[in-house]
């Protein structure tokens, strides 16, 4: 036998397996309680939150704007961090500045800086 009968033997033989063993898969009556489709299920009947977080992204780009998701999502996050969410700081009243502690009459020209003692630290031991 040459080599070409060969490998076209061996190819065929390749073939007839992956064939007969994506039947057998197909045919199998497999347990259909391992199933994705049957876990995403179960988990949305046990959870509302989750069939609401479900619905809210596949809504897509209509989920920020959706005021009952904007809840569900909030609900969510404070069942993740196992509190609520902290307030936003207050935003500042006027500019910030750079060195709060020099004075403000300082001129420019002065001669002697206006230098603040820097407060003690306690010892690490």
């Amino acid at each position: 036998m040459d080599g070409k009968t060969l490998a076209r033997l061996g190819a065929v033989v390749f073939v007839a397996i992956a064939v007969t063993a994506t039947a057998i898969e197909m045919t199998r009556k497999d347990d259909r309680q391992n199933s994705p489709t049957a876990q995403t299920r179960t988990v949305t009947e046990r959870d509302p939150l989750g069939a609401e977080l479900a619905r809210c992204s596949a809504m897509g780009e209509a989920g920020p704007r959706d005021p009952s998701c904007l809840r569900a999502w909030d609900e969510n996050r404070k069942r993740f961090l196992g509190q609520s969410a902290p307030a936003p700081a207050p935003a500042p009243a006027g500019p910030a500045t750079l060195f709060p502690n020099a004075p403000a009459d300082a001129a420019p020209d002065d001669a002697t800086p206006a230098i603040q003692a820097e407060p003690s630290r306690p010892e690490v031991r």
